[in-house]
């Protein structure tokens, strides 16, 4: 097989210099100098906190064919084994035009609100079944991440499956431009990242930006569970999408889901589309996650190969860690059941993963309920946060850990209930998933279940590791 690249093409497509550098084969691409295999190329690109430049040595070092590095980095450093341009993340995304230009597969992009990484992971699993799928690992999703899947997508990829994700007004569109999917999915629109939105409306406006990417003929998958379907609707028919496609359980769905049956480790699903019924079998309990799997099965049968391999394939489909994956710690009799939310969190993932949660039954002891911070809701945070109190109840949990400031709202809301109704659980509120660090693993016991949920600058998936170490192994 031909290499992912050469280094002819890298500098043919970046119209990069190179430096002390032959031609040959480049067979993975890196922004991380920690993450070097052989023949890789190490872009060095300027994030947030470090600037790839300050680990071009330690990539070479490590295995690096080539570093595609600044003309400010040569002009200061020199060196070998460098392709120089101007701005490597420029670069990047060309190498991403590029890869997605000779690549002749079908292409899906997904955003949304809530569920687009496990939506992608469900539909990269249903088209892996008939063919090799390329697909955005992790949640790379921003201006680094979608380029850097794109430019790693290999020549032969039959599908690419790519996440795009954005919290600000704008973000979608030069992504899904570099993407230009056959495919976009919308999994919802809910109130998320509202710090830098007026309303839910307005986030439908900026996720309905995926429209503008679209290939000619290209077909929009909409979950049509929400008020604001109406919208991307209008959008799409602004864009001149070719065709739209509805899932999910409202009865005027393409893509109907008429019955759930859930279990604490796997769900039934009965999914009716133009007269056909199909019934569908996931490893992973949860409404929410029969939908993602129904996304899935909609653009398998819009690529082309049908429905019955990428129901077969959906019958292995399990949650992604972080994002729902449900453990069984310590002795099979009496174990701790962890349900690992700590990826995300927004209003409706919140809601989701606690009606989830609401079916889960404890092997034999309490019921725990670790909820950490919503971020970037603005100025609608503490109604937002403490209108949750509900679900919280809904759960059936006896004792709520609630980590942020964000989530004092939540927990004063408990504590004016709990004057009045004897069934309100026990509250702990601190600051930081540090501090209550030691108060849930002093709670907890074999025979619990507790599940854990918050968005990711809330930090508790150390949380999440060291609950995982302590019953695991004990």
């Amino acid at each position: 097989m031909r290499p992912l690249w050469t280094v002819a093409e890298v500098v043919k497509a970046t119209g990069g210099r190179p430096e002390g550098l032959s031609d040959g084969p480049i067979s993975s691409i890196s922004i991380d100098s920690r993450d070097i295999a052989p023949e890789a190329l190490f872009v060095a690109i300027k994030g947030d906190t470090h600037d790839g430049h300050d680990f071009v040595g330690k990539a070479l070092d490590a295995g690096a064919t080539a570093a595609l590095v600044s003309e400010a980095y040569h002009a200061k450093h020199g060196g070998r084994q460098l392709i120089v341009v101007p701005d490597p993340l420029k670069a990047l995304e060309q190498l991403g035009v590029a890869a997605r230009a000779r690549n002749r597969g079908q292409i899906i992009a997904v955003t949304g609100s809530a569920g687009k990484t496990t939506t992608k992971e469900a539909i990269r699993t249903a088209l892996a079944a008939s063919g090799e799928t390329h697909y955005s690992i992790k949640s790379f999703n921003n201006h680094w991440g979608v380029p850097l899947m794109l430019a790693r997508m290999p020549r032969e990829a039959q599908f690419g499956v790519f996440e795009i994700g954005m919290n600000h007004p704008g973000e979608i569109t030069p992504l899904v431009k570099l993407v230009r999917p056959h495919t976009a999915v919308i999994t919802t629109v809910a109130a998320a990242h509202l710090e830098f939105f007026a309303s839910v409306a307005d986030i439908a406006v900026a996720k309905a930006e995926i429209f503008l990417g679209l290939e000619p003929g290209g077909t929009a998958v909409l979950n049509a569970d929400h008020e604001h379907l109406h919208i991307l609707f209008a959008h799409a028919r602004a864009a001149g999408v070719a065709r739209v496609v509805t899932y999910g359980f409202d009865e005027s769905a393409d893509w109907y889901i008429s019955r759930v049956d859930n279990s604490a480790n796997a769900t039934l699903a009965e999914v009716t589309h133009t007269g056909e019924r199909y019934n569908l079998q996931l490893q992973v309990p949860g409404r929410h996650m029969v939908a993602n799997a129904v996304a899935a099965l909609a653009v398998a049968q819009l690529s082309g190969e049908g429905t019955r391999k990428a129901i077969a394939a959906l019958a292995q489909f399990g949650a992604p860690e972080g994002r729902g994956l449900t453990l069984r710690l310590g002795p099979d009799k009496k174990p701790l059941l962890l349900v690992d939310e700590s990826y995300n969190a927004n209003v409706a993932s919140m809601n989701a993963a606690m009606d989830l949660y609401t079916g889960v039954r404890p092997p034999e002891g309490r019921k725990i309920l670790v909820l950490g911070d919503m971020l970037e809701m603005g100025l609608q945070g503490p109604q937002l946060h403490s209108g949750l109190a509900d679900a919280v109840l809904k759960t059936g949990a006896t004792q709520v850990f609630l980590v942020g400031t964000a989530m004092r709202a939540l927990a004063d809301e408990l504590r004016r209930r709990a004057e009045s109704d004897r069934d309100v659980p026990g509250v702990t509120h601190m600051p930081t998933a540090e501090e209550i660090t030691d108060s849930v693993l002093s709670a907890l016991a074999y025979g619990d279940a507790v599940m854990v949920k918050g968005s990711k600058g809330v930090r508790l998936a150390p949380l999440v590791q060291k609950i995982r170490e302590r019953f695991q192994n004990a």
